[in-house]
C-alpha cells in the first residue's frame, strides 16, 4: 500500500493527503489558502486578545491587522519575485497568478513592519509596545501557517534519515535532482528534512520562552527584538537544509536575510543590556 505521507520513526502514516479541499462556484479552494487564512484569524486574536489585557486600544490593532495583511501579501509576493525573476520575466503576467504559489514569509514581516512604521506614526502610537504586542500574533500565524506547506508538499530539506525524517510519494510531489527516490513495496518514495515542521515547532519554543519573559522584560521592544534574534537564528539553519532556496548571487537569501536581522536585533539587544543608562533601561 502506498501513502501519500509517511513518517517512518514516528510511526505515522497518511494514506491520503489533499492538497484540494473543496470547490466553490467552479473555483478550487486549497487547504494552503485555509490554513493561511486560520493563521491570520488567529494571529489576530491572539494580538487582540494581549492589547486588551494590556489595557491598549485593541480597535487600533485590527484596524492595522487589515493593511498590515494587504501590504504583507503584496510584499511577500514582490520578495518571492524578485529573487525568482527568471521565472517570471518572459512571462510577466504571471506575477499576477499567486494562486499558483509563490510567496515569502520575509517580504511579509519586512512589509508588515513598514507598515506598521507609518501606522504608529499616524496614529500617534508607542512603535515599540506596538511591537511587542505584535509578536505574539505573528509567531501564531508562522506556527499555523506553516502547515500549509505540508499540504502543499513543499518547503522541505534534503534527504534526511533522522529521527524526524519524512517521506513523501515521489509520483505526488516536485523534488529535485539533488533527492534521489527510493523504493519501498514497489512505490517510490523521497526521504527528506520536514523544514516546515521544524520551523513550526521552533516558533512554538519562541512564543513560550516569549511568553514565559515578558513579565521579566526589562524594556519596551525587547519581545519583538528577541522574536527577531532567535527567528533568524533558526531560520538560518532550516533555510540551510532546504532545497529549494531563493537565491542571490547563488547565496541563499533567507540567509543573507537572517544574517542581517540576528546582527540587527543582537547590536540593539546588547546596547541596551550592556551600555544604556541603568535608569532608563529598566524604566519602561
Amino acid at each position: 500500500m502506498a501513502y501519500d505521507v509517511w513518517f517512518p520513526y514516528l510511526n505515522l502514516k497518511i494514506k491520503n493527503l489533499p492538497r484540494i479541499a473543496f470547490r466553490l462556484f467552479g473555483l478550487d479552494i486549497y487547504f494552503y489558502g485555509i490554513i493561511i487564512g486560520l493563521a491570520i484569524i488567529f494571529g489576530m486574536l491572539v494580538v487582540v486578545y494581549k492589547a486588551k489585557k494590556s489595557y491598549q486600544n485593541e480597535d487600533e490593532y485590527i484596524d492595522f491587522i487589515f493593511w498590515a495583511i494587504i501590504f504583507g501579501i503584496i510584499g511577500a509576493r514582490i520578495y518571492y519575485i524578485l529573487f525568482s525573476w527568471d521565472n517570471y520575466k518572459f512571462d510577466l503576467k504571471k506575477i499576477f497568478f499567486i494562486r499558483q504559489g509563490g510567496i515569502a514569509i520575509y517580504g511579509a514581516i519586512i512589509a508588515a513592519g513598514l507598515t506598521a512604521i507609518f501606522y504608529c506614526k499616524k496614529k500617534n502610537l508607542d512603535l515599540k509596545v506596538f511591537c511587542d504586542t505584535c509578536t505574539y500574533g505573528l509567531l501564531t500565524g508562522q506556527i499555523i501557517g506553516r502547515w500549509g506547506n505540508f499540504f502543499n508538499r513543499e518547503a522541505f530539506g534534503r534527504e534526511a534519515n533522522n529521527f524526524f525524517a519524512m517521506r513523501y510519494l515521489a509520483s505526488k510531489v516536485n523534488f529535485y535532482d539533488e533527492i534521489k527516490p527510493i523504493i519501498i513495496d514497489n512505490f517510490k518514495y523521497i526521504q527528506v528534512h520536514p523544514t516546515f515542521l521544524y520551523e513550526s515547532v521552533w516558533n512554538l519554543f519562541i512564543l513560550i520562552f516569549l511568553i514565559w519573559y515578558e513579565k521579566r522584560k526589562k524594556f519596551d521592544g525587547e519581545i519583538f527584538l528577541l522574536y527577531l534574534f532567535f527567528y533568524a537564528v533558526g531560520r538560518f539553519f532550516i533555510e540551510g537544509l532546504r532545497v529549494d532556496k531563493l537565491l542571490l548571487f547563488s547565496f541563499p537569501i533567507s540567509q543573507i536575510v537572517s544574517v542581517i536581522i540576528f546582527i540587527f536585533a543582537g547590536i540593539i539587544l546588547i546596547k541596551k543590556y550592556f551600555f544604556a543608562d541603568d535608569k532608563k533601561i529598566f524604566k519602561k
